[in-house]
């Protein structure tokens, strides 16, 4: 077995005895007689291994360990007498048949316990730093308000509500409403085109659309008026159209929690769509519990004493993570406006304004601020912030260093790899083990990820896909107007067939890791956007990693595009910044970089220049769309709709014209 260097550490749990998860495994122990080995060595300090002893347990005992979660975290519901998971076959595993849950209920009564009614549950921050502030008590009045309206709106059990918000204070206080009463939620960012949000809601059919008068992002202030009466027109399943202006601020009765099946429909997510229409993937209540109550509370370590803060908009997955983290009692910060309205740095500016200790983010957020020359750390006070979790794209290790050295030397910066898919990670951070440059610390509690290769065997040391072998309770119900599961089945289970030794299935994610021997992971970008250089598959992020250290470089994507006759064409395309041209010795330099970086392989056969890059609203790259787009070399295979900077693909489709490959089909 070919074995890889061990990066250095970055982090080092100082007190692992004072997490969650030890914790957890502590009560474990004392509580249910589990045996994961020995908990504390005779000097006192956590013994080695107990993370992986931990999650060994967990996946060989996978319905006891989800039981333990519920139990642990004093979940309120009925029917839980069953075993947690009934039968394992994905998809379509069984979880709890007996059990009757609500979300809503969860994350508003079960943290009674948690927090006083006057303890901040939502900071709001605008663009000028004015803080608005939601207490427990008001979140629930005004949740409880909402829901009452919608049942008078004749808003049923597993009707949908749509929301077109940005991050803001209504649109958590709507998505739980609609848990509240068993309604179905969806939400879209208002930046969305008004095609592109319809592309998703028609879908659904919703009853209720939720919208706001307008928004200010930049500095500028957005009128939705014609962008809500365009969506008005083109939703005629819509019977109430309400204004977040309109919401009921206090109930005028007793407050009714519908306890659905565990896997009653919580909310809708979307796939980006770069391809085609957006799948719609539906999730459940009890799913979403318990992997926020796990995430949260056991990986991420967050408690009634954190703040936590997530750069995104409404519109990807990880907005979503805000109210995951009020289901352990933290409070949370939501801030819709730009990420850049005073500099680039702008995201640690609001840190510091709202006392957050919790951060999420995505990496190339990071990755932009690093290159900025701005220094956070001297700016601002940020040694309260505990951690920081880098998501949506591997972070180069010049980013990674960059963070300990310019934001905080302590801070517990990992990096976590998940999706819409799940809502939720598969491999990750958690508070027990140490952090090494560049690696993800390993599996999920209650993950069974591997990497296969080719052939469905699994691989150590070497670029395979991630798969996962075992249910999850966040894998989706099923996805949105998929009747016979066909679409879900061949989206993530037909890469690899149930075998022997994996009888319950294999889950293929779709992306591209490294799993090391010694149980961490490397992601190395998607699966479907891999390169395969004569044979030997080669990670996209190891050509970005490499592009760090060109300063000039301010965006990338590359592809590999198959040709007639078996040739293989890998342009690098780059935006440099303002000022700068594609010379000779640039381009000798960023060959030069990759080169020394990755290796011979990994260098581009041609390197062009482009105003602009592509990518999605979540701000990945469209490294598929674009290879499918020089290979037919027709605008059609990208949905404008999806992209963040739809401009930027006109400059793309005249070059894929010119050197098209093959014919439109």
């Amino acid at each position: 077995m070919t074995h890889l260097a061990t990066p250095p550490v970055t982090w080092q749990p100082t007190n692992p005895a004072n997490t969650q998860m030890f914790r957890f495994a502590h009560w474990l122990t004392d509580t249910h007689g589990v045996d994961v080995g020995p908990l504390i060595t005779d000097d006192g300090e956590m013994a080695p291994g107990l993370f992986r002893r931990l999650h060994a347990w967990s996946i060989h005992e996978l319905p006891v360990f989800w039981d333990a979660v519920r139990e642990y975290f004093g979940v309120l519901g009925d029917g839980f007498d069953t075993a947690a998971l009934t039968n394992p076959t994905m998809p379509g595993a069984v979880w709890y048949p007996q059990a009757r849950v609500n979300l809503a209920e969860n994350v508003l009564e079960r943290t009674r316990e948690l927090v006083e009614d006057d303890a901040t549950a939502l900071v709001n921050i605008d663009e000028n730093n004015r803080i608005h502030t939601v207490s427990w008590q008001q979140l629930r009045t005004r949740v409880h308000g909402l829901a009452e309206q919608l049942r008078e709106l004749g808003v049923q059990p597993g009707d949908r509500v749509a929301a077109v918000l940005p991050n803001n204070a209504e649109a958590i206080i709507g998505l739980l409403a609609s848990a509240t009463i068993g309604a179905v939620w969806t939400i879209n960012s208002p930046d969305l085109t008004p095609t592109a949000t319809l592309a998703r809601l028609r879908q659904l059919e919703p009853a209720v659309l939720i919208t706001t008068g307008g928004y200010t992002f930049n500095g500028r202030h957005f009128d939705l008026a014609n962008y809500n009466a365009e969506l008005r027109a083109g939703l005629p399943s819509v019977d109430h159209h309400l204004d977040i202006a309109d919401y009921r601020q206090a109930p005028s009765g007793p407050v009714d929690y519908l306890r659905g099946t565990f896997d009653h429909p919580l909310w809708i997510l979307f796939s980006s769509g770069t391809t085609g229409d957006p799948k719609g993937i539906v999730h459940g209540h009890g799913g979403m519990l318990l992997e926020s109550l796990k995430g949260q509370g056991l990986h991420q370590d967050m408690t009634p004493a954190d703040r936590y803060y997530v750069a995104a908009n409404t519109s990807w997955m990880v907005w979503n993570t805000l109210v995951q983290a009020l289901a352990v009692g933290a409070s949370v910060v939501v801030y819709g406006g730009s990420p850049k309205i005073n500099g680039a740095a702008r995201q640690f500016e609001v840190i510091a304004a709202t006392d957050t200790t919790r951060f999420a983010v995505g990496a190339p957020y990071l990755t932009m601020v690093e290159r900025s020359g701005i220094i956070p750390a001297e700016r601002w006070d940020l040694t309260g912030l505990k951690s920081i979790l880098s998501t949506a794209a591997p972070l180069p290790e010049s980013t990674w260093r960059w963070v300990h050295e310019h934001v905080n030397p302590v801070v517990r910066l990992g990096s976590d790899s998940g999706g819409t898919d799940i809502c939720s990670g598969f491999v990750g951070t958690n508070p027990l083990e140490p952090i090494h440059l560049g690696e993800l610390q390993g599996p999920m509690l209650g993950v069974a990820a591997k990497s296969f290769d080719d052939d469905g065997h699994e691989v150590f040391n070497e670029v395979g896909e991630l798969v996962i072998t075992e249910p999850m309770p966040s894998m989706p119900l099923y996805l949105w107007n998929d009747a016979d599961g066909e679409r879900y089945r061949d989206t993530y289970f037909n890469r690899f067939p149930a075998t022997e030794a994996f009888p319950h299935g294999v889950w293929a994610q779709g992306d591209w890791v490294i799993q090391t021997s010694r149980g961490s992971f490397i992601v190395e970008g998607r699966s479907d956007a891999t390169l395969n250089r004569q044979g030997v598959r080669l990670g996209t992020a190891e050509i970005y990693a490499a592009l760090s250290y060109i300063p000039e470089v301010e965006q990338s994507t590359v592809i590999g595009v198959e040709q007639p006759g078996g040739g293989y064409w890998m342009p690098l395309f780059v935006q440099l910044a303002e000022g700068t041209e594609l010379t000779d010795e640039l381009q000798d330099r960023i060959a030069d970089t990759i080169r020394t970086q990755a290796s011979m392989r990994h260098v581009p056969d041609e390197i062009i220049s482009m105003a602009d890059i592509p990518v999605t609203h979540s701000g990945k790259r469209i490294e598929v769309p674009l290879k499918k787009l020089f290979i037919r070399g027709t605008a059609d295979v990208v949905n404008q709709d999806a992209i963040a900077n739809p401009a930027s693909l006109t400059e793309f489709v005249q070059l894929a014209q010119r050197r098209a490959i093959g014919a439109p089909e």
